[in-house]
This record gives structure tokens, C-alpha cells and sequence, in this order.
């Protein structure tokens, strides 16, 4: 059973390896595309890296949800509906969406994406040790 920091270490060290950036900028707050400067194919390299640090799997989508913004049901005049933060909420129950909530951007969305938000994920996926 890992400790939360164990976690935090094996989270930064795929995210140094998969986006190469150095470990003074893998902090909890970083956004993994504004500040790491993730692009959307590294998402499929940093999903490969977690399952295989962690001994898991991830379902496709799980971690990093598809089609929700180009779903009309979701994202309407460049902000989610409120079907659509119903649907993030279901989602993506590891992400801090009531920041996000209060101005629904679609241009913000990627801000979700920080390293405490897979770190959240990935304690909910594996037993940690207090």
C-alpha cells in the first residue's frame, strides 16, 4: 500500500518522463497543459506511464473525459450547461469543479487538468496508506 507521498512521487516522475519537464515545475497546483505544456497526444503517454507505476488500469476517458465539449447537451454559447457540469461532476468526481463552476469557460477546461487532479484520481483508484 503506497503513502500519499509515494504517490505523489511516482505521479511526478511519469510526468517528467512523459513531458520532460523538470521536477521544481511538477508541483500540485500545475495545470498539465498551461503550465506543463501537455498536448493532447502526451495525455495517451501519461495515462501509459500511470497504469504502469501504479499496476492499474484506466479506462479510456476516465481520467481525462472525450466528446464532452462538443456535445450540445454540455457546452452551449463557449460555456457548459448545467447538464454539462452535472455530467463533469459524474465524471470526474476527483476534479475541484466549484471554482470552475462559478465562470463555466470552455476555454478554461484544460485548468482542470493539474497534477493534484491525478493525484486525486489515483488515490481513488489504489489503497493509501495514512
Amino acid at each position: 500500500m503506497p503513502t500519499k507521498d509515494e504517490i505523489a512521487d511516482k505521479i511526478k516522475n511519469s510526468l517528467m518522463d512523459a513531458l520532460g519537464v523538470d521536477d521544481d515545475e511538477v508541483v500540485p497546483e500545475a495545470t498539465l497543459s498551461g503550465d506543463l505544456g501537455a498536448e493532447s497526444i502526451d495525455f495517451l503517454d501519461i495515462v501509459f506511464r500511470l497504469e504502469k507505476a501504479f499496476d492499474i488500469k484506466i479506462p479510456r476517458g476516465e481520467l481525462f473525459p472525450e466528446n464532452l465539449l462538443t456535445d450540445a447537451n454540455f457546452v452551449a454559447d463557449g460555456k457548459f450547461t448545467d447538464s454539462g457540469m452535472n455530467e463533469l461532476r459524474e465524471r470526474m468526481p476527483f476534479a475541484d469543479l466549484e471554482e470552475f463552476a462559478e465562470n463555466p469557460e470552455v476555454s478554461k477546461f484544460g485548468d482542470l487538468f493539474t497534477v493534484q487532479m491525478i493525484s486525486n484520481y489515483i488515490e481513488s483508484k489504489v489503497d493509501v496508506e495514512d
